[in-house]
């Protein structure tokens, strides 16, 4: 498992709230395990395309997070570096990629291609939510 350093916080709170600005994303912990929060961008990688954070939970679920304005094709590009950068394992792990946008667009053909993209390179189900997100591990 890689070591994040000073960039990493080891935390076991029942709600694990991560937000900017407008977007908003809760982790629902119940059982109070273990989870690892590691600042992604600004911290573990400081040039380039990355997201603003990694979660990983005591199973290794991983959990990116892009919290965007509007712009989700880039966020999409964002979690896609990120995870060929810092996942211990890009292609079988179980992964979780969340873009909480202030504007999200309707679902259309191409967020569905990528969503497709995602489950097929990356085993990560991409989740688009605007400005509000709830996750329970």
């Amino acid at each position: 498992m890689n070591n994040f350093g000073k960039c990493e916080q080891i935390v076991n709170h029942s709600q694990i709230v991560l937000k900017e600005k407008r977007s908003k994303i809760t982790f629902e912990n119940g059982f109070h395990k273990n989870v690892r929060i590691i600042k992604i961008d600004g911290c573990v990688i400081t040039e380039g395309l990355r997201c603003d954070y990694l979660v990983i939970t005591e199973n290794k679920i991983e959990n990116y997070v892009e919290l965007k304005g509007s712009n989700i094709l880039h966020a999409v590009k964002q979690l896609e570096q990120t995870i060929s950068k810092v996942s211990e394992d890009p292609t079988r792990w179980v992964k979780y990629c969340f873009v909480i946008s202030t504007r999200c667009p309707l679902l259309t053909t191409k967020i569905q291609n990528i969503k497709y993209i995602f489950k097929k390179q990356y085993n990560a189900k991409l989740i688009i939510k605007n400005l509000q997100c709830q996750h329970e591990f």
